[in-house]
């Protein structure tokens, strides 16, 4: 083991001991400050928690970005046989996505990139990138606040823990799915359950809901391009008593605007079904529902142009690499940045049965094979250094901004 990958476990654990939740990651921001420094990188405060940093080339040329989040999660992390040396010390926070090896890796990185400045043009922006898993997400924040301006590209991976230890997964287009929440609420009228004719049953509208709406919705969008849940359904205090109203909350996920403006019209068109089902001549007004759509996260799309060159580059250094990776039903704020500049996400396999490290991403128990940690650095490492030798391989040339930037540090 050499003493970069030392360096980025020792960094990896260390974050992971003071996991800190969404816009609240304060020590965190000090300890990436405090690193960047110590390498002899400027660096600043963004989107209140964040840190944006620079590193310089050799000369005038374009500006790659590399971004890790720094959050994590509202999980009680439960003792396993791997982190006895470095479970959380924040009670009831745990880092269980990856994010401290997120920001691990993009360290490593960062460190090789410093060392190796002389021998490129152009420069790299770091993002450290505050809550990314409570929408609308820190990415926002960061464009907001000028994260972006002067870069003409920006990568970024996540680890996973149901994908092998090593596997790098790419997707050019549509590769994470957008997220949409929806609430519905379906008045009725209360009543005695001695008198159920007085009455129209919420919950019966509710239960014909949520058992005909996947049907519904498959007549118009294919099931293997969308995702649909119910997490909460509320409604009465008395057992005896048939409620005025329910609220269902759930959320759906797509690919593509299309297919999430096919559901909301599907889940439209059933209740207006429902409403005339269980209407009454005698209950004017009733019943009736209220459905209420909050977009999410936004279809993350990888550059074709961008992810085919760095594809490439990867099959040559790296032994497993799929390029058609599924298209997956999680959500990620990096979306918005591939929205303002061309670049890719990666996947990056942790699961290593013959450890024994297999939960899933958000278990109390997920951990990391640290092994995979220096191939996350040296993945972000070769694709910044071809981008900024040959940028037009990567980037068609109208995107090709900054062969002359001056960051604002």
């Amino acid at each position: 083991m050499n003493s970069l990958d030392k360096w980025i476990r020792s960094l990896r654990r260390q974050f992971h001991r003071e996991p800190e939740l969404s816009f609240n990651e304060h020590r965190t921001q000090k300890e990436i400050m405090y690193v960047l420094e110590d390498l002899g990188i400027a660096c600043k405060k963004i989107a209140g928690t964040g840190v944006i940093a620079e590193i310089h080339g050799n000369g005038p040329g374009p500006c790659m970005a590399i971004r890790s989040d720094m959050d994590a999660l509202a999980v009680v992390e439960r003792a396993t046989g791997f982190n006895e040396d470095y479970i959380s010390r924040n009670p009831g926070v745990m880092h269980a996505c990856g994010h401290d090896g997120h920001m691990a890796i993009v360290l490593g990185a960062a460190r090789l990139l410093q060392e190796q400045r002389d021998s490129f043009g152009g420069s790299v922006r770091l993002i450290f990138q505050p809550a990314e898993e409570v929408p609308p997400g820190g990415a926002v924040r960061v464009i907001g606040d000028g994260g972006l301006e002067g870069v003409d590209a920006i990568v970024g991976l996540h680890i996973f823990g149901d994908v092998d230890v090593g596997a790098i997964n790419i997707r050019a287009g549509p590769f994470m799915a957008g997220s949409v929440r929806f609430t519905v609420k379906i008045f009725g009228k209360g009543g005695h359950h001695s008198t159920p004719g007085d009455c129209i049953d919420p919950i019966a509208i509710a239960a014909d809901f949520i058992s005909s709406l996947n049907t519904r919705v498959s007549e118009k969008v294919d099931p293997s391009d969308y995702a649909l849940g119910f997490g909460t359904v509320n409604s009465g205090e008395q057992f005896n008593r048939t409620p005025d109203e329910v609220e269902i909350v759930g959320s759906f996920r797509t690919f593509n605007a299309e297919d999430t403006e096919a559901i909301k019209d599907s889940m439209s068109s059933l209740l207006d079904y429902l409403v005339t089902a269980y209407s009454h001549k005698d209950r004017r007004g009733v019943p009736s529902y209220e459905l209420k759509v909050q977009y999410g996260y936004p279809v993350l799309f990888n550059d074709p142009v961008f992810t085919k060159k760095a594809t490439r580059l990867l099959k040559t250094r790296f032994s497993n690499v799929n390029d058609d990776a599924r298209a997956i039903f999680g959500a990620e704020d990096f979306a918005y940045y591939l929205q303002e500049v061309p670049g890719m996400y990666v996947i990056l396999g942790t699961r290593n049965v013959e450890k024994g490290i297999v939960e899933g991403n958000h278990s109390s128990g997920f951990d990391i094979d640290e092994d995979v940690l220096i191939t996350g650095v040296e993945l972000l490492y070769s694709v910044t250094l071809d981008f900024l030798n040959v940028p037009r391989a990567y980037v068609r040339s109208e995107h090709l901004l900054n062969e002359h930037h001056t960051f604002f540090i």
